[in-house]
């Protein structure tokens, strides 16, 4: 589109130049005007003229949007950038989370074996507790034990993705 226009641009000027010759040039019995070897060279060289800067104009134009094009693709280049790490530090946050959260449920989970085995200790001593009281017991101790061991488990995973 705008080589069109520019190349329309570029003919106007050159009928312009034609206008002002043919006013002052003779006319034949065709209706053509009759004009100089001199005067045709001089208005080929203004077309010459006008198509080269036509020329110029549209490879600038050209070199223009060819480095919008690169910045574009820079930009775009660091935005993905930027999302991938923002991405990144949102996972390693997560995982931090995560980890924070194991730790916690495995204080809990040996708090609560502390507490079922100081319990057990103090009514095996006072003797109100059965054999079949002993069991479960122990059996809830093993049960929050076998907890430690898959939170400690996942624990270990997930700080090997720190």
């Amino acid at each position: 589109m705008r080589i069109l226009i520019t190349l329309s641009a570029v003919f106007l000027i050159a009928q312009f130049g034609f206008a002002q010759v043919v006013t002052t040039a003779p006319i034949d019995s065709l209706g053509t005007v009759i004009v100089s070897e001199e005067e045709q060279s001089f208005l080929q060289k203004r077309i010459d003229l006008a198509e080269e800067e036509a020329k110029e104009a549209e490879r600038l134009e050209k070199e223009a949007d060819d480095a919008q094009k690169e910045a574009d693709k820079a930009e775009d280049k660091a935005d993905k950038a930027r999302k991938r790490a923002e991405k990144k530090a949102d996972k390693l946050k997560d995982i931090k989370e995560d980890i924070a959260d194991q730790k916690k449920d495995i204080r809990k989970a040996e708090d609560k074996i502390k507490e079922m085995s100081k319990d057990m200790a103090e009514d095996k001593m006072k003797g109100k507790l059965s054999p079949n009281d002993i069991e479960k017991i122990n059996g809830k101790i093993e049960k929050e034990q076998s907890k430690i061991l898959k939170h400690k488990s996942k624990l270990r995973k997930l700080e090997s993705k720190i």
